[in-house]
């Protein structure tokens, strides 16, 4: 296996933001690029990233199946820097990595067994789907956090609100005119601190796709041009608002 891959610094920011909810994963690469399945510790959050063949420069390799501790492969793909090329070659149990700019410089990682049963992206039903600005996402997310430690996701007569309430509250509300609505009134609640980490990846694009529905998981898509991250995260049920 030995790919290529120009202008590297998307790859390694998507990286980084897949290591802040697991630590080791399988990096699955096929005819049709990278990919990558897992499962937060706690099973409560699931993320899948894509990376086409398209997006690679050299792409040389047949099925493999990668083991990679994400802590010390963030580490090395830090090294890039804007302009800087990355290629990976595996050899036997290594994984060999170099980072081409003004010099070559060459990394080894031993790759790992991942023990557990690969993931899937479950198949859900969605009654509401939102596409808005990233930017607005990220402040509506960042100014509930500042209150709380869960939001609210609600539609309510075509509008789209971004609310927590504890002791004090915070409230966000778009209408068609700032955000894409495709929705059923409905209300469903998710933890702050997975929601924050996630919405790293909005940085990375314009646009962000909110899925959610009652009381049911929340799906997050953000697209890059070549890159696909996307985010499912359980509600949290609560009998008291």
């Amino acid at each position: 296996m030995l790919v290529k891959l120009d202008n590297p610094t998307s790859f390694a920011r998507a990286i980084e933001i897949i290591s802040e909810l697991v630590i080791e994963v399988r990096i699955k690469i096929s005819e049709f690029g990278f990919s990558i399945t897992a499962m937060d510790p706690a099973n409560v959050a699931l993320v899948n990233f894509k990376l086409p063949k398209t997006a690679f420069s050299e792409f040389e390799t047949g099925n493999e199946v990668l083991g990679i501790n994400l802590d010390n492969f963030k580490r090395v793909l830090k090294r890039c820097s804007a302009g800087s090329s990355l290629i990976l070659e595996k050899k036997e149990n290594m994984l060999n990595i170099q980072i081409q700019d003004r010099i070559k410089r060459n990394f080894s990682l031993g790759l790992i067994e991942i023990e557990g049963e690969e993931k899937e992206i479950p198949d859900l039903e969605y009654s509401s789907r939102v596409e808005l600005a990233s930017i607005d996402l990220i402040d509506s997310i960042e100014d509930c956090a500042v209150v709380a430690d869960a939001c609210s996701l609600i539609i309510h007569d075509n509008k789209f609100i971004i609310e927590a309430k504890g002791l004090n509250s915070a409230r966000s509300e778009f209408s068609g005119d700032e955000a894409d609505i495709q929705a059923e009134n409905c209300k469903a609640k998710y933890s702050l601190d997975y929601v924050q980490k996630f919405i790293k990846a909005s940085k990375l694009s314009e646009k962000t796709i909110l899925r959610f529905a009652n009381d049911h998981p929340l799906k997050m898509d953000v697209n890059t041009g070549h890159m696909s991250l996307s985010f499912i995260l359980a509600p949290r049920v609560e009998t008291d608002d």
